[in-house]
């Protein structure tokens, strides 16, 4: 599979609104003739990726379902609750799924108090971590590269994931059009982050799309220019 057959889907899950993904082969145009999804789209099959799995997930599940994708793994861009509390259901859903992590915040997944969830109605404890990730690792997507980038500051282990041909980077909510990630939580630390942003995802070309964990897209190049957060016209 080449860049320009990627597909990432996104959904707007759970009442932080967070935007989770799924990553997968783009299927042929619809021929005569050819086979369709529940709602009309082709039928996509093949292996997947999700990244993030939000509050109330169900709506990402019914995508996989219908389109026949086979979900190998969960990339988690960091851990707090609004980001893994739909693991359960996915991982009930798709048993073997391997789930990555950065080292830094494998204790989060199943620690309220980490993942922030210890101070709400019903804490969030989601199954342990099946591998870890680290800074400059490279994931194969049926042959499409992802390289993982450390991007810590909103959390100690927050990831990006890059994917250079396709023009795409995936930042978790270390950036966010026309802001940056909260730095006042345990763990935080605004000038981590700031740097963050700075070495690891402004220094990706301009045209790059930066789909946040929050929000609408954007593109590096508008952040750069304009980001007040981030410090506009930053290298």
């Amino acid at each position: 599979m080449t860049a320009s057959e990627l597909t990432i889907k996104s959904f707007t899950l759970g009442p932080w609104m967070t935007n989770c993904y799924v990553l997968h082969r783009t299927p042929a145009e619809a021929k005569p003739g050819a086979r369709k999804a529940a709602r009309g789209e082709p039928i996509a099959g093949g292996p997947c990726w999700i990244v993030d799995a939000g509050f109330a997930p169900a709506p990402l599940i019914q995508y996989l379902k219908d389109r026949r994708l086979q979900p190998a793994k969960v990339v988690i861009t960091h851990a707090h609750l609004d980001h893994i509390a739909g693991l359960f259901e996915i991982q009930q859903e798709f048993p073997g799924i391997e789930i990555l992590i950065h080292a830094a915040e494998k204790d989060f997944l199943t620690d309220p108090e980490l993942n922030l969830s210890a101070a709400m109605d019903e804490e969030v404890v989601a199954p342990p971590a099946t591998g870890l990730l680290e800074h400059g690792q490279v994931l194969s997507l049926e042959g499409v590269a992802f390289e993982v980038r450390h991007t810590p500051g909103h959390s100690p282990g927050g990831i990006s994931l890059i994917q250079a041909q396709a023009a795409v980077a995936l930042v978790g909510d270390a950036l966010f059009a026309g802001s940056v990630g909260r730095t006042d939580f345990p763990g935080s630390d605004h000038q981590t982050l700031i740097d963050s942003i700075r070495t690891q995802l402004f220094t990706l070309p301009d045209a790059t799309q930066v789909l946040s964990g929050h929000g609408p897209p954007t593109t590096i190049g508008q952040e750069k220019r304009h980001n007040p957060y981030a410090g506009a016209g930053a290298a």
